[in-house]
Formats: structure tokens, C-alpha cells, sequence
């Protein structure tokens, strides 16, 4: 009668209808992973910021220019919100 037996699950052989045939069909990804170097099994902290680091330094000058640009509106904002004087910079 098998009451200790655990019943078997049934296996089916299904494709799904538009499966291309490359990879596995149920598997998610996001779209930049293959571009990205911080994605992935990586071991430690260390090698995560060292990894994020590598990608900060890439050649892609417009993206780094505007990273600075955005922080320094930041700053600015934020000496803005503090009441600093900036005059102090300016010569009379």
C-alpha cells in the first residue's frame, strides 16, 4: 500500500511555444548583466568595491562628466541649505 513511500512527481517534456532553443527559457536576467563586472558571484567586500571601482574607471567620459556635474549641484544645494557664505571665495 505504500504508506511511508512518498509518491513520485510526474515529468513532462514541455517546450514552451516560442523557445528559441538558446539558454534556458525559465531563467531571469536583467537586460545589462553580460555588460556589467559587479554582477555575479563574487566572493567578498573587497572584491565587490574593487570590481565597482573597475567600472567606475571605464572609458565612457560622459557618464563620469556627468556624475561630476551632479554631485557638484549637490553641493551646492547643500551650502545653500547651510546659509555658507560664498562670497569668501570672491575678491573684491
Amino acid at each position: 500500500m505504500g504508506l511511508l513511500k512518498l509518491r513520485k512527481n510526474k515529468k513532462f517534456s514541455y517546450t514552451p511555444r516560442y523557445y528559441k532553443g538558446e539558454g534556458n527559457p525559465y531563467e531571469i536576467t536583467h537586460k545589462f548583466d553580460e555588460h556589467r563586472t559587479t554582477v555575479g558571484s563574487n566572493s567578498g567586500l573587497k572584491t565587490k568595491f574593487n570590481n565597482a571601482l573597475e567600472d567606475y574607471k571605464n572609458p565612457d567620459k560622459k557618464a563620469n562628466r556627468r556624475i561630476l556635474i551632479i554631485v557638484g549641484i549637490l553641493i551646492l544645494v547643500f551650502l545653500f541649505i547651510i546659509d555658507f557664505d560664498l562670497s569668501i571665495f570672491f575678491s573684491k
